[in-house]
């Protein structure tokens, strides 16, 4: 048994509260991603879940166990760090069965697992060397065989990308996802790296100052953020926002903002009684408009952004600035006009006062 449960832990240094009655079900051999801005939090709840930090009220269980008072050392897990930690006197070989050694593990069963290990994540040609002399995805891998090894009921990786280039870290997330697929062991994962996220779990827990903001599926998040905040913290890139006046006309609703007026049907939302609200619209969502197009947002390319088989045009609509991602064929020359429309069900609506989704449940 490898399930999490928080139940409404908190976590407090001194008279600042940074974690906030929060409750969370981790179910077996899931993978969950703790993503937010730095200062979320997210790193000190890993923590919690791992025993080096203190809980402050409430109460964590492993496996149905409660662990608020465990070792680290007596909570079955293995947490792979950030900084690479390995012993630089020590071999490849060493490094790896250090904690089996400490556990007075027989040597032929040591070297057995070590090489079972080493073989899964291929590091056997590097066994006889130091860490000096691998490069940084290769330590990192080290680190992850090192914390394999013990055959722990929860991994738990603490921004374990960080310190790679962009190479190195798309190579590592890939394989960080084949080791769970091949493993099924429990795992949470901090970053604040929203691509991390989207390509690792199955449930992202998205926090901000210590309170989830929205627990999903990355699917569910991208399509269906909760609030302003999810909406401008996932995807990239980033939402466009435009404040709207809303109003009725025959059976439809007029959204007007950033010099134009959108007619939409609305029956996706919940809409009356609701005077002021945010528009949001993704930039790939945006559509040249056509002849005969309605609620276009236009204006002059500001600025354009090559990324190879797309571009991102960004221009002014009505004092608003809105990015648009369109298909390099299609893309504008700099300080062109421009004018793009949108489907309605592309959209999300927020309230204005409090930010949440108007999206009817």
């Amino acid at each position: 048994m490898s399930a999490i449960v928080c139940s409404h832990v908190d976590k407090a240094y001194g008279a600042t509260t940074v974690i906030r009655d929060l409750n969370l079900s981790i179910e077996e051999h899931e993978f969950v991603v703790f993503l937010g801005p730095s200062g979320c939090g997210k790193s000190t709840l890993l923590r919690m879940l791992a025993g080096l930090e203190d809980i402050s009220g409430g109460e964590v269980s492993i496996g149905g166990k409660v662990v608020n008072d465990l070792d680290p050392g007596d909570r079955g897990i293995a947490m792979v760090f950030q900084n690479y930690a390995l012993y630089p006197h020590m071999t490849i070989f060493d490094n790896i069965a250090f904690g089996l050694r400490r556990q007075k593990v027989p040597a032929p069963e040591i070297r057995k697992r070590v090489e079972a290990v080493s073989r899964t994540l291929g590091l056997e040609p590097y066994l006889g060397r130091k860490p000096a002399a691998l490069s940084g995805g290769q330590q990192q891998r080290v680190a992850i065989a090192r914390a394999m090894i013990k055959t722990p009921k929860v991994f738990l990786f603490d921004e374990p990308l960080s310190n790679l280039d962009a190479k190195l870290r798309n190579h590592m997330r890939i394989e960080i996802a084949r080791l769970h697929q091949s493993l099924k062991t429990t795992t949470v994962y901090v970053t604040h790296d929203q691509l991390e996220a989207m390509t690792l779990a199955d449930r992202i827990v998205l926090l901000k100052d210590g309170i989830i903001e929205q627990i999903g599926s990355p699917a569910v998040i991208y399509e269906h953020p909760a609030n302003l905040f999810v909406a401008g913290f996932i995807g990239t890139p980033n939402m466009n926002f435009v404040d709207v006046a809303v109003g009725r006309k025959d059976d439809r609703w007029s959204l007007t903002g950033a010099g134009t007026v959108f007619s939409i049907d609305g029956s996706r939302f919940g809409l009356r009684g609701v005077s002021r609200a945010v528009l949001g619209i993704r930039p790939p969502d945006l559509k040249t408009a056509g002849a005969g197009a309605t609620g276009i947002l236009q204006g002059t390319a500001d600025l354009i952004e090559f990324h190879g088989n797309d571009a991102l045009v960004t221009f002014g609509s009505g004092g608003k600035e809105i990015s648009a991602l369109v298909p390099a064929r299609e893309c504008p020359v700099l300080h062109a006009a421009v004018r793009y429309t949108f489907d309605e069900d592309a959209i999300h609506l927020f309230d204005a006062m409090s930010g949440a989704s108007l999206r009817k449940q």
